[in-house]
């Protein structure tokens, strides 16, 4: 059974804690589980930035392995007196929190938290800013394995606000570790070329046909400068999954995306929930997964 510390970037995980965190998962979403810690264990999720799937899948996560949720309200907190994060957390872990699972829009919030001596609460990345998103990753990773049943030469697009985005970040280190063939696609603007190391930047019509995974991103206007160059309509048309392109997949061809979804720009809105399309799947999946997480946690606090 896996056990780890912290879960704060994708990059830290070994290839083989990635796969046992898969593995329980499936095990977690086929069998009833019946929760068998040896003691009470304390939870809080700090979320400052907003969040639907994430902050409420690990909660029901949380609440399925039987573990004490306390609730944490960052518009009624401390930090609006000036508390930093960092003292919120030292007064998590000082009542007794054993794990807090955080989102922040500061990228590498949690390296003082982890490198504390003083703090003693786990610490689970829901998203750091631009910077990563580790659960997501894993969930996603469990997706594509319940589709394929492996990575090794999997062809898998990355498509759309790539500089923007945590998920694509996250994705893009451990699907390449596993042997997966990454392509990128979208605005050249939002391309970095450090991510030439992991795959290979392309048109999304040049592909289309080929790809095993479509991994629609969305487009963050909250993290562009100025806001997004395009329409929502010339964006659909230039780089969105439209009915055209959707039609071209492979007949095992699926799509994901890790909403947010923005209908009829990253992806027509008839198509979120077509036969190929595993967004549902993600959301669904995102508890298990989550609740592997927080058991291998658990697991090393025990």
């Amino acid at each position: 059974m896996v056990s780890i510390k912290h879960l704060t970037s994708m990059d830290l995980l070994a290839n083989d804690e990635v796969m046992g965190l898969i593995k329980r998962a499936q095990y977690l979403k086929h069998h009833q589980v019946k929760p068998d810690f040896k003691r009470q264990f304390f939870v809080a999720n700090l979320f400052f930035e907003n969040s639907t799937r994430t902050h409420k899948s690990f909660e029901v996560a949380e609440k399925k392995l039987g573990l004490d949720v306390i609730n944490f309200d960052a518009s009624t907190s401390s930090v609006n007196k000036g508390e930093t994060l960092y003292d919120t957390v030292l007064t998590m872990s000082a009542i007794g929190i054993d794990v807090c699972v955080i989102r922040h829009t500061d990228e590498n919030f949690y390296q003082e938290l982890v490198d504390s001596r003083t703090i003693q609460s786990a610490i689970i990345n829901g998203g750091d800013g631009s910077g990563q998103h580790p659960s997501q990753s894993l969930l996603d990773l469990l997706t594509i394995y319940e589709a394929f049943g492996r990575f090794e030469g999997v062809k898998i697009m990355i498509a759309g606000d790539i500089t923007h985005s945590r998920v694509a970040k996250s994705n893009m280190q451990m699907l390449k570790r596993l042997g997966a063939d990454i392509y990128f696609t979208g605005p050249e603007s939002w391309y970095d070329p450090a991510f030439d190391i992991y795959g290979r930047y392309v048109s999304l019509d040049s592909m289309v046909e080929e790809i095993d995974v479509v991994m629609l991103l969305r487009v963050q206007h909250e993290r562009h400068d100025s806001g997004t160059t395009f329409s929502k309509a010339d964006y659909h048309e230039q780089y969105g999954l439209t009915t055209e392109r959707y039609a071209k997949l492979k007949p095992h061809a699926i799509i994901m995306h890790p909403a947010p979804v923005n209908r009829g720009v990253e992806i027509a809105s008839h198509l979120v929930e077509a036969p190929k399309s595993r967004i549902v799947a993600q959301m669904h999946n995102g508890v298990y997964m989550r609740m592997a997480i927080l058991e291998a946690i658990l697991n090393g606090k025990a």
